[in-house]
């Protein structure tokens, strides 16, 4: 990216094209005028200038709004090209005017509350299941919000005048339970609505185009979707966005020169990655749906690449069983995953909330690969006979799961 202009390619903003086109092109637009093809990465942390007065001009105008700085980059905190290509393509993806880019979806989402607490809305209303981390960050009070727990048709009677936030994932993490959130916009009313859309992408659903304000994304699970890089990127409006921008700059939460290359990357085949797992996992939740050692199989109307079954046998047995998948917590990888989020993801949420919100004790989440789906099933079947070949009685599996 030329360092003279890190954002605005000119200033165009290339005509409406499909999410196919968009995944391959947003974001390096400049590239052949500058006899590139492949993003560079900036790896520099701080940038030469030799005139402080613009400098200094500059730095005002960022602290007045967080806007973007024009010209040339000035220290990594305040931002970098290579973030900047792919905050540029996550928000073509997702319809918005901006997205900013942090270290992790945790410090994505914690930098939104530190922005409506600054405003004086401390108060969250949100709806179960989310995420087992977000779901503390909000219940301990960590950043001092408060948080009203509701089911969907409850939020607009949650709310209050100091709430800045409401909060929904769908499909929800771990039992892919889906809201309507063009329902839930409007019952949100001027109050910004922020949706997870981390397990649907925005191959299968656009939040901002049905009402949300902020769509949040974990970008280490699908935007990267080789499980190498660690970030969170959350996609809004501008003004939104500055604020975001400013919050970042003060408390350090940036993201690194090559995680952004590595999600820029892996942007180009989000669509074609998204829609073969998904593929998988809408045969694959078939199969377990037909298996009676399965209880329950929980997949979205949306579609997508997970799915979550609840077992009739021991769920840690499953587990320990599997030899093609990997047992490991995250999601969205080009390999299958597979977790118990009782023990997990989810381990941090207390106990009577977890299973209320529908996270059982046997429920295990598969986050669906690129894998030919019989060699998947075969593993899966393999694991599947073992749990419950290992089931103990009632009374003991009670214990084993508390």
């Amino acid at each position: 990216m030329d360092s003279a202009s890190p954002t605005a390619y000119d200033g165009v903003r290339p005509a409406p094209r499909a999410l196919a086109t968009e995944a391959v092109h947003a974001g390096r637009e400049d590239l052949a005028r500058q006899g590139l093809h492949a993003p560079p990465i900036d790896l520099s942390t701080t940038y030469p200038s030799y005139d402080s007065r613009a400098e200094a001009a500059r730095i005002d105008a960022f602290a007045a709004d967080g806007a973007e700085l024009d010209g040339p980059p000035v220290y990594g905190r305040l931002g970098n090209p290579t973030v900047a290509r792919f905050e540029t393509a996550l928000a073509r993806l997702e319809g918005t005017e901006a997205a900013v880019a942090f270290a992790s979806g945790m410090a994505a989402l914690s930098a939104v509350l530190l922005v409506r607490s600054a405003m004086g809305l401390r108060h969250v209303v949100a709806v179960r299941p989310l995420y087992g981390c977000s779901d503390h960050l909000l219940t301990a009070g960590l950043l001092g919000s408060e948080v009203t727990w509701t089911d969907p048709a409850g939020i607009a009677d949650a709310l209050r005048p100091d709430t800045g936030l409401v909060m929904v994932e769908s499909p929800a993490n771990p039992t892919l339970a889906e809201v309507d959130l063009r329902a839930v916009a409007h019952a949100c009313g001027s109050v910004p609505l922020l949706a997870d859309n981390t397990f649907a992408t925005p191959v299968l659903q656009r939040p901002a185009r049905l009402g949300a304000r902020l769509v949040l994304h974990s970008a280490t699970k699908y935007l990267g979707g080789h499980g190498d890089v660690m970030a969170g990127v959350v996609a809004c409006d501008e003004e939104l966005a500055g604020r975001l921008r400013q919050v970042r700059f003060a408390t350090g939460g940036v993201l690194h020169p090559l995680a952004g290359y590595l999600l820029l990357r892996g942007l180009s085949t989000l669509p074609v990655r998204v829609r073969a797992a998904s593929a998988g996992a809408a045969e694959l939740a078939a199969r377990l749906a037909a298996d009676p050692r399965v209880a329950r199989v929980h997949y979205p109307r949306i579609g997508g690449a997970m799915v979550s079954f609840e077992v009739h046998g021991d769920p840690h047995a499953v587990i320990g069983g599997v030899r093609l998948i990997t047992p490991a917590v995250s999601l969205g990888s080009v390999d299958t995953l597979i977790q118990h989020p009782a023990s997990i993801s989810h381990r941090i949420v207390d106990a009577e909330d977890r299973r209320g919100a529908g996270v059982s004790d046997r429920l295990l989440r598969l986050s669906v690969g690129l894998e030919d789906v019989d060699d998947l099933w075969a593993d899966l079947d393999t694991a599947l006979g073992r749990s419950r070949a290992e089931t103990p009685d009632v009374k003991g599996l009670h214990e084993a799961l508390n």
